[in-house]
């Protein structure tokens, strides 16, 4: 009989946990308390707790209660994969915004925002540079009187696209190139990052450039900010001193500036309500998990938790690849390490220490994407084995190397092999311009031109064998 696996959540690692139980015989039951889209199955389905059964140091099982239209349900579980992620409870500070309950106009949280006609003809402020304030100050642009976008310690602003034209993630997270960022000090990656950075937009000219350049921030995708801000529908201001009633001050000036709207895009906190604190604790904004993913100290590894995380890379193939270790482990195929192990790695990444090579994640749940996941595939014998490839497929191992690390690459070995993987790696270009080239012309190669790529791969070449060696 299959492991029965309740899974509390059906967005993107949910999704991702049902599909992975699902390859591994599991039989998966998913509860999603909206009934939106991202839902699966059971709609608007409130997990109220999940508890150890009485036998739970012999059979590992769990409790899963419920509410659904106001009637409660209890079903018991072999396993239970949480993943309700980081974006589950709105962070709304009032407390640091004196003034705030005097204001007359209208105020709430970004997740309240839908559409911007509610800016039409209005005196808008956005409190916070994410990519959730970012985007709305520039929706509001379109139709508000004046948009405010106010933040505290400024952030990286970067384009999709990167140069020539290339998508920015498929440039930048490569193998090669996460290479390099670990094996530099941590000073000169930043300084490289900053000055690329600055080659597309000088910060310091648009009030955006972060106070502390060290640590690294989430990257801001926008690549209609800086018109908005140059043309004078978007203006940056640093943090707010002061609310009143129909006005903010900002810190640094004595102008008071009419307001109608304020949106605080100021991010999430997350919390397990259905969980015990002896289960999952969480603290100073990280919960205590192997990996992001397993609690330590249980006597029976059968609850873990998927998307609790934030790489440095697309969430979706991260999500996914916890998974596709988190079912081996709730099947009991793979093993996880002695108590004391997970413990001393666990209390080492809270410690937060810089190793001073690479980029700095000291930020709560901050992780190097390719690293971390190569770590995961490790586990399940899915990573890709780059020098055995060199020897039998040279150009396949160049590309995996060289080129956009896609998730095709975590499928080209170990359970969830796919047979398609190396060609769509070897390809991948080619779709991703099809949309583009809506008019193609031929360009006949310079002599020049063709002696540079034949000099680029001979380096290219070296490059291989000193890495190797």
């Amino acid at each position: 009989m299959a492991k029965r696996v309740a899974i509390v959540g059906a967005g993107v690692s949910g999704l991702a946990s049902i599909k992975c139980c699902l390859e591994e015989g599991l039989e998966p039951t998913c509860f999603e308390r909206s009934d939106d889209l991202g839902g699966l199955w059971r709609f608007t389905t409130k997990v109220c707790s999940v508890t150890k059964c009485s036998d739970f140091t012999v059979s590992g099982q769990w409790e899963v209660v419920t509410m659904h239209e106001e009637k409660q349900a209890s079903a018991i579980f072999d396993a239970v994969m949480v993943c309700t992620g980081f974006l589950t409870n709105p962070y709304l500070p009032l407390d640091s915004f004196p003034g705030i309950n005097a204001f007359k106009g209208q105020y709430f949280h970004s997740r309240q925002y839908k559409h911007p006609d509610i800016f039409k003809d209005k005196r808008v402020l956005v409190i916070g540079m994410g990519n959730s304030g970012t985007d709305i100050a520039v929706e509001a642009s379109h139709l508000a009187e004046k948009v405010f976008l106010s933040t505290t310690g400024g952030g990286w602003v970067i384009s999709r696209i990167s140069d020539s034209g290339y998508p920015w993630d498929m440039v930048f997270m490569t193998r090669f190139q996460n290479m390099l960022r670990n094996s530099l000090p941590t000073p000169i990656v930043t300084w490289l990052m900053a000055r690329k950075i600055n080659n597309w937009l000088n910060h310091a000219n648009y009030g955006l450039i972060p106070e502390d350049r060290t640590q690294l921030k989430e990257f801001v995708l926008n690549d209609e900010l800086p018109g908005r801000i140059i043309t004078g529908k978007v203006f940056i201001r640093p943090s707010i001193k002061e609310v009143k009633e129909n006005s903010v001050m900002f810190n640094n000036t004595s102008k008071e500036e009419p307001i109608d709207i304020i949106v605080f895009a100021t991010g999430y906190a997350f919390a397990f309500p259905f969980l015990d604190e002896s289960v999952v604790k969480v603290e100073d904004g990280q919960a205590s998990l192997y990996k992001y993913i397993f609690p330590a100290h249980l006597q029976k590894p059968t609850l873990a938790i998927i998307g609790l995380i934030k790489p440095l890379g697309s969430m979706i193939p991260t999500g996914e690849t916890q998974a596709r270790w988190a079912v081996r482990v709730l099947k009991g195929v793979n093993k996880l390490p002695p108590p004391s192990v997970m413990i001393e790695e666990i209390n080492a990444r809270r410690e937060n220490k810089p190793s001073w090579f690479g980029l700095c994640y000291c930020k709560a749940l901050q992780s190097d994407y390719i690293t971390y996941i190569d770590e995961l595939l490790t586990y399940i014998n899915a990573k890709p084995k780059l020098f055995s490839m060199l020897l039998t497929d040279p150009h396949l191992a160049l590309t995996v190397f060289f080129g956009p690390c896609s998730p095709y690459q975590f499928r080209l070995t170990g359970p969830g092999k796919w047979e398609g993987a190396r060609n769509a790696i070897m390809t991948q270009w080619d779709r991703t311009f099809k949309v583009t080239k809506g008019r193609v012309v031929q360009e006949s190669p310079s002599p020049f031109e063709s002696f540079l790529k034949l000099f680029s791969f001979l380096a290219l070449l070296v490059a291989i064998f000193l890495i190797f060696l």
